[in-house]
Formats: C-alpha cells, sequence, structure tokens
C-alpha cells in the first residue's frame, strides 16, 4: 500500500484529461497508473484497453 501524494493527485488529473475520452481512463484508474509512474513500478493488469497508451506508464499487461 502507497501512500496518495500531491504528486501522483496532479499525475493522475493530467492523465484524466489527456485519456478519458480517448481510452475511457477513469479516476481510480487515473490514480492507480499514477501510483505506479510516481513510484516508479511496473503496473501488471488485465486492463490493457485503459492503460496500454498511458506513454510514461512501464506497463505488464497479462491474461487472466
Amino acid at each position: 500500500m502507497l501512500p496518495l501524494t500531491e504528486n501522483i493527485g496532479h499525475r493522475a488529473a493530467v492523465y484524466i484529461e489527456e485519456y478519458s475520452l480517448p481510452g475511457g481512463l477513469r479516476a481510480g484508474d487515473a490514480i492507480v497508473a499514477a501510483t505506479a509512474v510516481e513510484n516508479r513500478e511496473v503496473l501488471i493488469s488485465s486492463n490493457i484497453k485503459h492503460y496500454r497508451t498511458i506513454r510514461d506508464l512501464d506497463f505488464k499487461p497479462f491474461k487472466t
């Protein structure tokens, strides 16, 4: 569990502005992505639709 910081909140807001219309990114997914980026972690998820387009996110998809 990682704390929600001001930087994560700001980055999540930017992601919502950039990716909500083209990819359907919602607030919860934006916070998850921003947390991974801000903490320099790889995000592993089956939610390929929302995360694959985020440029600075180190994303690894998996199939369930």
